[in-house]
């Protein structure tokens, strides 16, 4: 009987979260590489060293969140809204280097409130759903201050582009919370 067990083969098989962590990583190391691999075919990809190390920190700190939000709850609805805030908070912070028109402060500002306001409530759900909510409001009010601005009102469609921009973020946001509403009420 003994040597029927040690016989046996072992099936060392992944399971479906393990699946997603190594999908995850490997999105993340792709995102990484990809302009790596787009600067050896166009001039206009120049990356510096720097400019991997920030990409590596920007997008590991992400990574590294979402699996501390992965540890935090079970409940797919927390899950699902961590990654779509922390995902809108590493886009809004992308996407003002990007552009850098100089009215990036009060984005990452944006950023900073919905990472005070998460850890301030202990990262709970309810806390976070209320944190979504005020940074929803956030992005709303400063979109649109930039977008009536006078300078900006100068450059044709810089309003507009400010104002959907906003609204892209604000959904993303008010998204978020609804995840972290629906997580609070069931835990």
């Amino acid at each position: 009987m003994m040597e029927e067990a040690v016989s046996k083969p072992v099936s060392k098989k992944i399971s479906v979260g393990n699946r997603w962590r190594i999908a995850r990583w490997t999105i993340a190391l792709s995102l990484l590489l990809a302009p790596l691999i787009m600067m050896q075919f166009n001039s206009d990809w120049n990356w510096t060293l720097s400019d991997f190390l920030f990409a590596a920190i920007a997008i590991g700190s992400v990574g590294l969140l979402y699996e501390l939000a992965e540890k935090m709850s079970i409940v797919r609805a927390y899950r699902i809204g961590s990654a779509i805030s922390l995902g809108s908070c590493f886009l809004l912070v992308w996407s003002t280097l990007v552009r850098d028109d100089g009215h990036g402060v009060g984005f990452f500002l944006i950023v900073m409130g919905a990472g005070v306001g998460g850890f301030a409530g202990q990262l709970e759900a309810g806390s976070l759903a209320r944190t979504m909510l005020g940074v929803a409001l956030m992005q709303a009010l400063f979109g649109l201050a930039v977008a009536t601005a006078p300078v900006v009102a100068r450059i044709p469609g810089a309003s507009i582009f400010y104002l959907f921009y906003s609204l892209v973020f604000c959904t993303l946001w008010l998204t978020a919370a609804a995840c972290f509403r629906i997580a609070s009420q069931s835990d």
